[in-house]
């Protein structure tokens, strides 16, 4: 009997040296605890609402608002347990090595991720923007954080990898207001130089869609085995640039006969010896 009394007095006074020793830390512990959940509150809303302000694009503020959140949470949580006692060398390791495998397991699904957030704050091109990139040509109709969406002329919808679309070449059609429009064109040897360009200028001043800063161009491009032909080149609005093209070409064909022009064409002189 006495020997189960000291056991049990023993067991109190290790609890009580225990509660005196961890009481603090448990204290100091669950203090940090409640000032860093509320400090994340409100840093949290802070960032949400410096992000509503600024420009960034609006499908991106719920995840970098989250993003915070979950960050600083994971920073208190670390901090707490430092405090009452518990090691974190091996927990760090042990969350490492989970997130190397996890990023190693999603790797392409992480660069997309990646490519999506760095296409949402840099904006090479925006909904609606004519782009070609991996091959395609189209218009932007959706951008979501792993891909984006793009319909091409003949209404196909293409769905592109943010990774490879972030980092590989883009051309943006419509980021300019304005777009140069190249033709070359070739007229027959021994038609009128000054007739040509005389068309050429008659076709370009009836279209109004056509600019007239930065003028216009006609210049003798090269001597062909066929044909002399000639680099024209005039400037649009970047929404006229296909409707402009079709139109002049459509003209050369009907109205070169007007201005006593030759569309050229590849022939051979075969000769004949007559014996």
């Amino acid at each position: 009997m006495d020997q189960q009394v000291t056991l049990v007095n023993k067991y109190i006074e290790k609890s009580i040296d225990f509660g005196f020793e961890y009481a603090p830390k448990l204290v100091g512990g669950m203090i940090v605890l409640v000032i860093g959940l509320w400090f994340t509150k409100i840093v949290t809303k802070a960032v949400g609402r410096s992000l509503e302000k600024s420009k960034i694009d609006q499908s991106l503020i719920p995840f970098l608002r989250s993003l915070t959140n979950i960050t600083l949470k994971v920073l208190v949580a670390i901090t707490v347990m430092g405090m009452i006692g518990i090691q974190m060398t091996s927990f760090v390791a042990i969350l490492g090595a989970a997130g190397l495998a996890v990023g190693m397991a999603l790797s392409g699904t992480l660069q997309n991720f990646a490519g999506g957030v760095i296409i949402l704050i840099l904006k090479p091109f925006k909904i609606g923007d004519t782009i070609e990139a991996q091959g395609f040509v189209g218009t932007v109709k959706e951008i979501t954080i792993f891909s984006t969406l793009l319909n091409t002329a003949d209404k196909k919808l293409v769905i592109i990898p943010n990774g490879p679309l972030s980092t590989g070449a883009l051309t943006n059609y419509s980021f300019e207001t304005t777009r140069r429009v190249d033709w070359t064109f070739g007229i027959s040897y021994g038609d009128d130089v000054e007739n040509f360009k005389k068309a050429l200028n008659d076709f370009i001043a009836e279209d109004s869609r056509i600019l007239k800063n930065p003028e216009p161009f006609v210049g003798l491009l090269a001597l062909a085995s066929n044909s002399v032909n000639f680099t024209v080149r005039v400037w649009v609005n970047s929404p006229d640039y296909w409707n402009v093209f079709f139109d002049m070409n459509e003209k050369v064909y009907t109205k070169f006969p007007n201005y006593d022009l030759h569309i050229p064409f590849p022939q051979t002189d075969a000769p004949i010896n007559k014996k």
